[in-house]
This record gives structure tokens, sequence and C-alpha cells, in this order.
């Protein structure tokens, strides 16, 4: 069974993001493998050791991002293909989607995992449009995977429990956050992970047009500051109070 993982390098969760003059993220900062991704590539590791198999990541992004794609190699996945483009600077989701479909299609593989969005761009676009593009059946806020010949089946998050959701091979899964721990890379796979294939292509190799897909950010405002709620002491009318509350919110 082959796998492809989307990863991503962003920049440090643990850090305040900051932005350019143009509005855009800063990356200057500390950069790491995105922990949404680190969750899909550790999926694929389980799934490939209990299925055997290849697990392949695919990034697009500046030189650098083979930083990232490291990380994933070093944590046990086998080589990795590495988008970077002059041209590809601004790119918007499509072209992103776009970008990645046509280095994935050349890979035939069985399985695609993204994360459910970027920690960066937290669009959550790129995954449904990257299935549409493949021609794949997706199967989305997957918290558990189960592989069984050539179907796949997914305990899909949802907001007051989760669904059983099924479909044929190839197909394309969104993980959350909390679906597998990230293993530790141990000193045997960071050494081993530097003789691994990283594929570097550009955008004449996969044929793909950029167009004028690219997109700006025209402005950023802050979050309006949260009120303070009302607090109601119990003095034996609180209950009719609360109430009172509620239904003048119309919440009753």
């Amino acid at each position: 069974m082959k796998i492809v993982v989307t990863v991503k390098q962003v920049p440090d969760p643990n850090l305040n993001l900051t932005l350019e003059a143009d509005n855009s993220i800063s990356r200057e900062k500390e950069v790491v493998l995105d922990p949404g991704d680190e969750c899909g590539v550790e999926e694929a590791l389980q799934l490939k050791e209990a299925h055997g198999g290849e697990v392949v990541l695919v990034s697009m992004g500046p030189e650098r991002s083979k930083d990232a794609i490291r990380k994933g190699l070093s944590m046990g996945a086998d080589r990795g293909v590495l988008i970077s483009d002059p041209q590809l600077a601004g790119a918007d989701a499509l072209l992103t989607a776009r970008v990645l479909a046509a280095a994935i299609k050349a890979e035939e593989p069985d399985l695609v995992i993204c994360s459910t969005e970027s920690y960066d761009g937290s669009t959550g676009m790129v995954p449904p449009m990257l299935a549409e593009l493949l021609g794949l059946p997706q199967l989305t806020f997957a918290k558990k995977v189960e592989v069984n010949g050539s179907s796949v089946k997914v305990n899909r998050q949802t907001s007051d429990g989760y669904q059983v959701v099924e479909a044929s091979t190839p197909a394309l899964i969104t993980v959350t956050a909390g679906i597998a721990e990230p293993r530790y890379a141990s000193l045997k796979g960071i050494m081993a992970a530097r003789s691994k294939e990283i594929k570097q292509i550009g955008l004449g190799d996969l044929g793909v047009d950029k167009g004028q897909a690219a997109e700006t950010i025209e402005g950023v405002v802050d979050a309006e500051a949260r009120k303070a709620g009302a607090v109601i002491e119990d003095d034996g009318t609180a209950v009719d109070r609360i109430v009172q509350v509620l239904a003048e919110a119309k919440v009753l």
C-alpha cells in the first residue's frame, strides 16, 4: 500500500504570529512541521506497519521546506517530494491544490492523508479541492482509520460524537489533530533521514500553469474583546434570575 501524506512547514505554534508590512504572515521566525501534518505522518506510519507499503511525503514551499519533510522522514517515512518554484509565491488554495494534485497523481497512491487544516492558514480548503481534482472519495475529520483490503473505514468526528463512514481505495482522508500521538524520532531515524530521497521539482515538471491564481491580504482586523459576563450570586433566587436572563435572550 502506498500512502501519500501532504506536509507543510509553518511558523512555530508556540510563538505568536507576526505580520509583514504587506499583512502576510512572517515566516522569518522558527518554522516547524505543521503539528496536524505530524499526526497525519504518524497515522500513515501506523498503517504501513500494519499493512506494509510505502509512505511518501509531498510538500509545496520554499527550499527550506525540506526541513519539514526531513522531520517526517526521521519519524519513518520513506521519501519526500518538494514542489518549489518562485512562481508559487502567494499561491491561493486552488493553485496549491492543483500543484499538489499533479505531484500526487504521479505517485498513484492508495491513500492520501491530509491534516484537516493547516496551522497558519486554517482555511481547510485544500484537502476537499485536492480530492475533487484527483477524483477520489474523501473521508473527512477522521479520528480513527481502518484499512481492509481495498476499502477504508474511518470514525468521522462530529460535534456530538462520530459517524462511521467507508469508501473504496484509492481515497483521501483528512485527520484531526488527536488521531495519533506523533512518535519521537530516534537517533537512528534522524541519521537514516539524511540519506533518504527528497525529490525537488518545479511547475515546469508538473505541467501546471500558474495563471492568475494568487492572493493578497487586503487588511487585518483584530477580534473584538469579549465583554465580561454577568455574575449571578445564589441568594435563593438564582434559578429564577437565570431563567429570566435566558428568556430575555430568547434561548427559552
